[in-house]
């Protein structure tokens, strides 16, 4: 599977939010593009791993605790 299609999701999203933005200048962008992409990501991932965190960690490539913090952090769990 290719990475692709959400490459070009996320490229025509940022290009929406800029023509949006009408000349104004951007403040916090990258906070807010993790953010915004960073729960959907872990409620997908949680899902498909049967709400397994040490599965969901797994394939996320990160520490158990971390996911956890972040779980709580979107209020996922």
């Amino acid at each position: 599977m290719s990475n692709n299609p959400i490459e070009i999701c996320v490229r025509e999203s940022l290009e929406a939010y800029f023509r949006d933005l009408h000349g104004t200048e951007p403040g916090g962008l990258y906070d807010m593009v993790t953010r915004v992409v960073e729960k959907p990501l872990l409620d997908v991932v949680m899902q498909h791993a049967g709400q397994n965190q040490s599965r969901a960690a797994e394939w996320l490539g990160m520490n158990r605790n971390t996911l956890r913090k972040k779980l709580v952090e979107h209020k996922l769990i």
